[in-house]
């Protein structure tokens, strides 16, 4: 049967993973995340029920939405490192249920107090799925594909976010608000339940199996240690400014500046974050392809996207209204977010593999502190004084910093990795291979 052979970390011996079983891993990983997005933004479809039944301000609405993102940013590191602790496939389980049973509160909140309450605890269980259900997805792979899955799970954000509004607004409109509710959080509980029955702790190449008592150094140290990971967070967090600030105002811009009324600048801004969504995707796998046998060109590849994005959506954004203008902010969007696989796998390849799932937390803690929560409000304040149109001219100037940051990890990556590899080499010597023969068999 054909197998991965997962042998790159030294400390986590020789390990066969059988591909169908891989890829089986990857789809339950990749299902949960869009079922976490979609309890998420299940909400925005029913803003307007919502605000008339319970005659609510749009500031109440606002606290239901951000007390999500605050508790997974407040929490993301510490449940990470709990996970990498105590068995990342148990914590994954255990969060699915914990946001998709919040998500059903929420279909039998009835009051606003109470759909408060459960907006908290869909937050809490979503804070560090995401963070640590790619560090198991990266355990069952080869090396040479980390930046093709960082950027395919990444991009299930974006696919869970236009699915829960899509399908939430429709069982809305059919059933009512309760049932659109109800609808995701049924289907995060089947899959939450499906998910331990098959993926299993020990059939996975999980590096923490094995990285006991390692040497005597502290893998947590490997978070920070280096300069090249340390570039890679702040590099993929500054050029999520970008694509995070076009994807929220992109709305707004399409009502504005084009004409169109509420739903179809909607529908219009869906179809750029689908662009953004394929091209975390395919860049991710452009980048493994190309860079098989030297994976510092990656960082090359992130400094192309982040260039390229720059020169298209400033290009765009200097063009009058238009079709034209419309091709090429899809296209500079869909570079833009490509530098989300090479991150993915600089991040991989610089820390202890017994920590990836608190080492992705830390990715997305700068992605959020950096890009994701900065972009939208700066963008915002400069709109206010000048207008949305001369901001989202300035707003793709940010990718030339990121590009400058990459190009600062890649002049120090070969020395990062080699002293990661030969911090962790004691630990391989001690270490007992793990015989592929019996994985092989179970499959």
């Amino acid at each position: 049967m054909a197998t991965y052979h997962i042998d790159d970390d030294a400390e986590a011996g020789k390990v066969a993973v059988p591909r169908r079983y891989a890829w089986i891993v990857f789809a339950l990983t990749f299902g949960l995340l869009i079922s976490d997005y979609m309890s998420r933004q299940v909400l925005n479809a029913v803003f307007p029920m919502l605000k008339g039944e319970w005659v609510l301000s749009d500031t109440q609405l606002g606290l239901l939405s951000g007390i999500v993102a605050l508790m997974v940013g407040l929490l993301t590191f510490p449940l990470s490192l709990l996970a990498d602790r105590f068995g990342r496939v148990k914590s994954l389980a255990l969060m699915a249920a914990l946001w998709s049973l919040a998500t059903l509160g929420c279909a039998l909140a009835q009051n606003y107090e109470q759909m408060f309450i459960a907006r908290f605890l869909v937050g809490v269980g979503e804070a560090a799925y995401g963070s640590v259900g790619i560090a198991v997805v990266v355990s069952v792979f080869p090396r040479e594909m980390r930046a093709t899955l960082s950027g395919a799970f990444i991009s299930g954000g974006l696919f869970g976010s236009v699915l829960g509004m899509a399908s939430g607004g429709v069982l809305a409109h059919l059933m009512g608000w309760r049932w659109a509710f109800a609808g995701m959080a049924l289907f995060g509980l089947l899959l939450a339940a499906l998910y331990p029955l098959i993926v299993k702790e020990d059939r996975i190449a999980q590096a923490n199996r094995t990285s006991k008592g390692c040497g005597g150094r502290n893998p947590l140290r490997s978070l920070y240690s280096s300069r090249s990971v340390i570039a890679a967070y702040v590099g993929s967090g500054l050029q999520l400014f970008v694509g995070g600030t076009v994807i929220v105002w992109m709305p707004s811009y399409f009502n504005r500046y084009y004409g169109m009324e509420t739903d179809k600048a909607g529908a219009a801004a869906a179809i750029i974050v689908l662009c953004s969504g394929a091209g975390m995707i395919l860049c991710g796998m452009l980048s493994d392809r190309l860079c098989k046998a030297r994976p510092d060109h990656k960082i090359s590849l992130a400094i192309g996207y982040c260039l390229g994005s720059c020169a298209l959506l400033s290009l765009a954004f200097a063009l009058p209204v238009g079709v034209p203008q419309v091709l090429l902010i899809c296209l500079g969007m869909f570079i833009a977010t490509g530098t989300s696989g090479p991150a993915g796998a600089m991040v991989a390849n610089l820390t202890h593999a017994s920590i990836h799932g608190t080492a992705f937390a830390t990715l997305t803690l700068a992605n959020n502190l950096l890009g994701l929560a900065p972009g939208p409000f700066i963008t915002g304040k400069v709109s206010d004084h000048i207008g949305l149109d001369k901001a989202f001219q300035l707003v793709p100037l940010i990718s030339i910093a990121a590009a400058i940051v990459f190009l600062y990890a890649k002049r120090h990556y070969h020395k990062d990795v080699a002293r990661l590899e030969g911090e962790q080499q004691p630990q391989a010597a001690d270490a007992p291979l793990i015989d592929p023969a019996p994985t092989e068999a179970r499959a």
